[in-house]
């Protein structure tokens, strides 16, 4: 069946850093999408892959927030 993956990025965010995550997750020109909820940040999509490169991005990226990842199915 199609399984989708949901990646909640969590933390509390300030509006700036949420902009600059979902740019960021923009310019990475992947199949996923990301949901600005508030505090936290819903990344999905079809391909692990993809939303593991997302991760591994963000974790390279100075960013002060502490991203927390969890993984939703």
């Amino acid at each position: 069946g199609k399984r989708k993956y949901i990646y909640a990025i969590v933390d509390t965010i300030n509006k700036e850093e949420a902009k600059t995550i979902q740019t960021e997750i923009k310019n990475l020109k992947l199949k996923v999408t990301s949901a600005n909820q508030g505090d936290e940040i819903r990344v999905s999509g079809k391909n692990l892959d993809d939303l593991q490169k997302v991760i591994r991005h963000l974790k390279s990226l100075e960013l002060k927030a502490p991203l927390v990842f969890d993984n939703f199915r």
